[in-house]
């Protein structure tokens, strides 16, 4: 079914740690989404943060109303894929967002994402850095280095079909989102590129949008070697079962 006026765009953000980009992501998401006319909640899932996140959050509510900004946080830090779920459960759109919140995804592609569903009625619209314009900001050569190899061997291996596959900045369809959950056994940063191969096996149609991503303002990055090591097994693990 194509879009349409009815569409409303339930949009995740998971949080940890972003007491300072919080206020500035949701300021720039509403101001994007309002300027589209576009029917929209905003979900914050923080994991516990002990910097005083959800406080702001609660903040956040007061200032722009809890129709649009909804609260549903967690005890402890449970993982990227689990945050997704969790958010899903209490998404009232037909169309979910998810991005980070910690403005290395700007907002202003949001619409973009939007009206390529529209056009081409997908299934999934995905942010990509490394196809026509798409670029990244602010990271150093191992950061790169890392998630350029990523990829490359993800292409190799996989043949996803889309020339970002480790990115988090994507629109699903509620209804395939929660499909592909319920058959993704990933977690963490392997989560994102098990979707798109999953998708892939399902036959949905996917869509790409060119994104500049920027290296988090605020913050510590969450990328470790412990999530390498674990990219490297589910890339093992998805070449072996897919």
């Amino acid at each position: 079914m194509t879009s349409n006026a009815n569409d409303k765009y339930s949009i995740l953000l998971p949080t940890y740690n972003e007491k300072e980009n919080l206020p500035i992501i949701v300021w720039l998401i509403t101001k994007y989404m309002d300027e589209g006319k576009y029917n929209y909640e905003i979900i914050i899932i923080d994991d516990g943060s002990p910097d005083g996140t959800l406080d702001v959050a609660k903040e956040l509510q007061e200032i722009y109303g809890a129709s649009k900004i909804v609260l549903k946080p967690r005890a402890s830090k449970l993982g990227l894929g689990t945050a997704y779920i969790h958010g899903m459960k209490h998404a009232t759109g037909n169309f979910v967002i998810i991005m980070d919140a910690d403005l290395s995804h700007h907002p202003k592609f949001i619409p973009k994402f939007i009206t390529l569903q529209q056009e081409k009625n997908l299934d999934i619209v995905t942010g990509t850095r490394y196809s026509g314009n798409g670029g990244v900001y602010g990271w150093d050569f191992y950061r790169k280095l890392v998630s350029r190899g990523a990829n490359f061997l993800t292409q190799i291996l996989l043949w996803p079909g889309v020339s970002d596959l480790t990115g988090s900045f994507r629109l699903y369809r509620k209804d395939v989102l929660e499909k592909l959950v319920s058959n993704c056994v990933s977690k963490g940063y392997v989560f994102q590129m098990e979707m798109v191969i999953r998708a892939r096996q399902f036959n949905y149609t996917i869509g790409e949008v060119p994104i500049s991503f920027v290296d988090r303002v605020y913050g510590q990055s969450k990328l470790g070697g412990s999530e390498i090591v674990q990219f490297a097994k589910g890339l093992l693990y998805l070449f072996a079962t897919t």
